[in-house]
């Protein structure tokens, strides 16, 4: 059951850790290049991370619920 959650964890780390690689702008400027362009990509970035940190949240505790439900079950 802790490795399940471990693995999940894990798997949820990586995917937000690649997320930056592909929040590049649509046009072909680097994110220095402009600052309003950079506090935007900072922002969105920010709003990103904030949403698959609930989204985690919701998951561990959907499967918290679902590992006390199953033990309940078996007793």
């Amino acid at each position: 059951m802790k490795r399940i959650a471990a693995l999940l964890l894990l798997a949820a780390c990586f995917a937000a850790s690649a997320a930056p690689a592909f929040a590049r702008h649509h046009d072909n400027t680097a994110i220095g290049e402009n600052s309003q362009a950079a506090r935007k990509a900072a922002k969105q970035q920010q709003k990103y991370s904030k949403k698959q940190a609930k989204r985690q949240q919701k998951q561990m505790k959907r499967y918290q619920k679902q590992q006390k439900r199953a033990s309940r079950n078996h007793r």
